[in-house]
């Protein structure tokens, strides 16, 4: 269980080192080559950027190595951009020191052409990447630039690390996690930090909107892990209470009862469970479907049982006599063993809010008593 950070400053408890990583990836283009369901998505390229945060006045760990501008494995520097004027970016606390960075192409072993839509996306052919190196041998030598050091994983949204890991397990590698796997999502950070919250941006976006530097073209790997990095100094200079936002990749769901993920935000909860061999097993569960207040931890008697709106999630609504309305959410997953498991939030709302969520389960109930009622209907009518 990974407890919420509750620090005395917004800078306090964030994890020092990050690893902000894209890929990119091929597909089967369903004419000469189809997809093999192991590995939908085949990695090609694998770019990376270090990032170190340290109090002002202390050099960061390997200095000398810090924001070389090369490429890991002894790579060649980056063209095209002065790599000296991303080396630190300050703040009122710390500095963030840029202190590496990766990138490989990969000799692809699953799909032998290209997918038009990607060639066409990335500006890469077949014939570079026969030039790049076998999947497992880019991969431990990125893992061994991302050192022995604890560092958080970074990306501009949820897809590069289930891809990374799915790309491992079809090579037999370690696992990075035994269970759900800590990380942030730049693009959620964004968000938090400069919108709503629950929109989801382009790269390119954040980039114009943050007034930052088109140094080098999009859409390849180490471009994009260059900007993803560059927002996240950004965010960790001006809104670094976001980054207690963590987000979770279960490729691994929780092996067991014992060790299920139980988080708690600043304004949410989260629950992840262990896989079941069934929807209707998982949602039997007591703690599955059980109603808690995340800030005092007490039972709660639901208002509203779990329904579905739409067939996609279950919801719910419950009360708190000392802080309200909470409507709860669950959705099932799908995991690579064909089994599910129950990602769960909890969060609180307004009184408009519950009487919405009221309205919507009537108007789901009358949905399902009409839908009944033609059923029937068509039942008496047959011969």
């Amino acid at each position: 269980m990974e407890a919420r950070q509750r620090a005395s400053q917004p800078w306090e408890g964030i994890w020092m080192n990050y690893v902000v990583l894209d890929l990119e990836w091929n597909q089967a283009n369903g004419i000469t080559e189809h997809e093999v369901p192991a590995i939908p998505f085949e990695i090609i390229e694998i770019g990376a950027v270090k990032l170190y945060t340290v109090p002002c006045g202390q050099p960061a760990d390997g200095g000398s190595s810090a924001g070389d501008g090369k490429s890991g494995s002894g790579g060649e520097p980056v063209k095209g951009r002065d790599t000296e004027k991303d080396r630190r970016v300050g703040s009122g606390a710390f500095l963030i020191e840029r202190a590496g960075e990766f990138n490989q192409l990969i000799r692809p072993s699953v799909y032998h052409e290209m997918n038009q839509a990607t060639g066409r996306l990335i500006h890469l052919r077949m014939k570079e990447l026969k030039k790049g190196r076998p999947f497992l041998e880019v991969a431990e030598a990125f893992f061994a630039w991302c050192g022995e050091e604890e560092y958080r994983f970074c990306s501009w949204g949820s897809a590069d690390l289930t891809e990374l890991q799915r790309n491992m397990a079809y090579y037999h590698m370690k696992p990075l996690a035994d269970g759900p796997l800590a990380y942030l999502d730049v693009q959620k950070l964004f968000s938090i930090a400069y919108e709503d919250g629950k929109s989801r941006k382009s790269l390119e976006y954040a980039v114009d909107f943050l007034e930052l530097e088109k140094d080098i073209s999009f859409h390849r790997a180490f471009a994009d892990a260059h900007y993803t990095a560059k927002i996240l100094a950004r965010i960790l200079a001006e809104k670094p209470a976001a980054l207690r936002n963590l987000s979770y990749d279960v490729f691994h769901p929780p092996k067991d009862r014992k060790s299920e993920l139980k988080v708690q935000f600043d304004n949410y909860a989260k629950y992840i469970s262990r896989e079941f061999d069934t929807k209707e097993e998982a949602l039997a569960d007591r703690e599955v479907a059980s109603s808690k207040c995340y800030l005092c931890r007490r039972n709660l008697r639901k208002k509203i049982r779990w329904f579905s709106p739409g067939g996609k999630h279950y919801v719910c609504l419950a009360y708190c006599e000392k802080h309200g309305y909470l409507k709860g959410k669950i959705r099932i997953r799908k995991s690579p063993a064909g089994k599910v498991y129950v990602v769960k939030t909890t969060k609180l709302i307004s009184d408009e809010d519950a009487e919405a969520l009221k309205a919507r389960r009537e108007h789901a109930s009358d949905v399902h008593r009409k839908r009944i009622q033609r059923k029937s209907r068509g039942t008496k009518e047959r011969p």
